[in-house]
């Protein structure tokens, strides 16, 4: 079978699964993973022959992408904000949302602004890492700390820490139960659960199925309680002129902003992502 007819056979068989751009974004994927071939190599070559081992190889993700398991999941990596990221079961796929929330970072803290560029950050709630290793790589004079109750988690954002040559102290804390932590912090970042049990129904079946519920899930009836403990935390571990930065539920904005006023903090602001749902806030004491 050569490229041109696989490609038929591998839109045919994920028709009506998906959309035929997501199809063809899967197979440009695939035959870079397996056949070490850019898309516009595999244009260039449509009568190249696939051998049965790499057919084979397509045809088990073809069942897997039927299941409805992410393409992420697969292949064991993605990448964010121009880096490659492990992922795997233990860990959120990053999200480009994520990327705006660190872009938001890094353009209040980029030595442009002639602001003070942080010298100490601190990532709640790590998962793949990808918000901690982004800063590091793109704020190389800083000190970047991560946590996560995950020890999985952990394993796979130190390994993506050495992928993207960076260093990130990382240590695993449960931050519902924290009553310390280590030292004072310039930036605090988070990207804790925030989906309610209630937009459940929203979610896409390769969300639901694959993605770790405890990194993504709140109960309806407490769904700032992240929230809650980070700020408590962040009162008392932010240095002066110190950030607190969050992703957050576009519908819980005005009540967490009502909870950080609450607590004390100043200077709230809330920001809508590409989409234009409230996804980002920012404040300080």
């Amino acid at each position: 079978m050569n490229i041109s007819e696989h490609k038929i056979y591998f839109k045919n068989q994920l028709s009506g699964l998906y959309p035929s751009e997501e199809i063809q974004s899967f197979f440009n994927i695939l035959t870079e993973e397996y056949l070490i071939l850019s898309r516009i190599e595999v244009a260039l070559n449509p009568e190249k022959i696939i051998s049965e081992e790499d057919v084979q190889k397509f045809q088990n993700v073809i069942l897997r992408l039927k299941n409805h398991e992410p393409i992420q999941y697969i292949i064991g990596e993605t990448e964010f904000y121009g880096l490659v990221f492990k992922v795997n079961k233990y860990t959120l796929i990053p999200r480009p949302e994520t990327e705006e929330l660190v872009d938001w970072i890094l353009s209040e803290n980029a030595p442009a602004t002639h602001c003070l560029i942080p010298t100490t950050i601190l990532d709640i709630g790590t998962g793949t890492g990808c918000i901690a290793i982004s800063l590091a790589k793109n704020l190389p004079h800083s000190n970047v700390l991560a946590l996560d109750i995950s020890a999985e988690a952990l394993k796979i954002a130190t390994q993506n820490a050495q992928l993207n040559i960076v260093e990130v102290t990382f240590f695993e804390t449960d931050i519902l139960k924290a009553k310390t932590l280590p030292q004072q912090y310039d930036v605090i970042v988070s990207n804790p659960p925030y989906v309610r049990e209630l937009e459940k129904q929203q979610m896409q079946q390769n969300v639901l199925n694959y993605e770790p519920a405890s990194a993504l899930y709140v109960k309806d009836e407490d769904p700032l309680l992240f929230y809650i403990a980070i700020s408590q935390l962040a009162k008392t571990h932010l240095k002066p002129n110190g950030k607190l930065f969050f992703e957050i539920n576009e519908y819980l904005a005005v009540q967490l902003s009502e909870l950080l006023k609450n607590e004390g903090f100043e200077n709230i602001e809330v920001k809508k992502d590409s989409y234009g749902k409230d996804r980002m806030l920012k404040c300080n004491l």
